[in-house]
């Protein structure tokens, strides 16, 4: 396994992780990958990286509900070469690409630039 994706295997399922504040969906997410509902990361990452090569930066696993249906979805934040930064939401149930955007290295630079500048203000 790669030392990133590892760290975004304690992204999903270390304490404080990104996924949930609550401590319950944790145990959720936990269950639904034990029970089969839901592809452990590392397939998924592994699904992901042919496709879309570059750096984990995040990875979430939340429940979404759509159209008065609920599922499992793995939203991974990768950067690629060139700087890059790509937002993946997966469907966690079988590592299908369900969404995707992308952002040039200068549309994410500037955007890291304007969040420092609101972060310095308050």
């Amino acid at each position: 396994m790669t030392a990133g994706a590892i760290c975004a295997l304690l992204l999903v399922f270390g304490a404080g992780s990104g996924m949930a504040e609550n401590g319950h969906d944790h145990d959720r997410a936990r269950q639904a990958v034990e029970a089969g509902e839901v592809l452990p990361l590392r397939t998924i990452l592994e699904r992901v990286e042919r496709e879309y090569p570059g750096q984990v930066i995040d990875v979430e696993l939340e429940r979404e509900h759509e159209n008065n249906l609920a599922g499992w979805v793995y939203k991974i934040k990768l950067l690629r070469s060139g700087g890059s930064l790509i937002k993946l939401k997966v469907d966690a149930r079988n590592g299908t690409v369900i969404g995707k955007r992308e952002r040039s290295g200068t549309e994410h630079e500037r955007e890291q630039r304007a969040h420092r500048r609101l972060g310095e203000g308050s």
